[in-house]
């Protein structure tokens, strides 16, 4: 069986009909990316973490009303990061989206946030409005199919256990000729490496050296001795309470509620590919899933099992890029993996 290939860009923007766009403030050391289709999206939401932090995720529910949205948000800031959404929301107002209720529209953006706060940025805004419902605007000003990794947008100041964090993103092309996309902020409290090795968990997944190309270490640590987090690595100063990976899985598939939801539901399997441990009480784990609706499944049980599978491998691989690509700064909790392992 031929191997699985990457689309053309290797981004979630293979995906026809998205785009991507990220802003971020060195002085705050945080950001936020806007995740914006063409025209209204399908999207489910599935949550695993113990420490969400959302904004109008319950009507993503197969039962709720609102079948589509206009955009979704990705951001730091913890729960004051939900106002970049608000930024998001302005600007596509402006330009006359969103759901139609009499003369009045309203654009519809969901949004999730992982934990920054204590990493030294300026935080101090007191009662004056958040920077973050700037950023948002910023970021869906800069939404385009092209963009970078790693230390940028909702990543900029992600940590794991032992390694920087950031923003990553992968695609798949499936046998179907559907695609599959995937964009994750990883913030992990766990590990996206076998103990302190260069080697990534996802390793396995990895589509040509697009993380590294390392492949699996020659000796798999024992699950008992391999647990390295923010709680037990004492090497580290990256906080403990500062976790959280969220990510958004696109397909041009056309899924109903439902469907997302269970794909996304599969989609969970990345990030305990990907990240050990993962889903724990101190991390928010969180995956949107969003249908752009573009081609119809031809065999509907057979597509969403492949769907499912390499939903979950893709998000994987977006992780392992997200912290391959950090760049190093002078104030960083812990090191890039390119700093810990890359040899010149």
């Amino acid at each position: 069986m031929a191997r699985l290939k990457a689309g053309a860009k290797n981004l979630i923007t293979d995906v026809p009909g998205i785009q991507v766009g990220n802003a971020h403030d060195p002085v705050l050391k945080s950001g936020s990316t806007a995740i914006i289709p063409d025209n209204p999206a399908v999207v489910s939401v599935a949550i695993h973490g113990g420490a969400p932090g959302t904004r109008d995720v319950a009507l993503l529910e197969p039962d709720q009303t609102v079948a589509q949205v206009d955009a979704l948000v990705l951001s730091g800031g913890s729960a004051f990061g939900l106002d970049a959404a608000a930024g998001v929301q302005s600007l596509l107002a402006k330009r006359g989206k969103g759901y139609a209720v009499g003369s009045v529209r309203v654009p519809i953006v969901p949004a999730a946030i992982l934990f920054d706060l204590l990493n030294g940025g300026d935080k101090n805004w007191g009662l004056d409005e958040t920077p973050y419902r700037h950023l948002g605007i910023q970021a869906a000003q800069n939404a385009r199919t092209d963009f970078e990794l790693g230390t940028i947008g909702a990543g900029y100041s992600a940590t794991t256990a032992t390694l920087k964090g950031g923003l990553g993103s992968a695609s798949t092309l499936l046998p179907s000729g559907a695609t599959i996309g995937a964009l994750a902020a990883v913030n992990a409290l766990g590990s996206v490496t076998y103990d302190h090795l260069a080697h990534f968990r996802a390793a396995p997944f990895e589509i040509g050296d697009e993380f590294g190309g390392l492949g699996l270490p020659d000796h798999l640590p024992q699950p008992s001795e391999a647990i390295l987090s923010k709680l037990t690595n004492m090497d580290s100063k990256a906080q403990p309470l500062q976790n959280t990976t969220i990510s958004v899985v696109a397909t041009d598939l056309i899924l109903t509620k439902a469907e997302a939801k269970r794909i996304a539901v599969a989609a969970h399997d990345g990030y305990a590919q990907a990240i050990w441990p993962s889903h724990t009480p101190l991390d928010g784990d969180l995956i949107f899933v969003l249908s752009t609706g573009k081609r119809a499944m031809t065999d509907p049980v057979s597509d969403m099992q492949m769907l499912g599978a390499h939903a979950a491998s893709t998000v994987a691989r977006a992780i392992a890029r997200g912290v391959y690509h950090a760049a190093p700064d002078r104030t960083d909790a812990v090191p890039t993996w390119k700093e810990s392992y890359l040899t010149t």
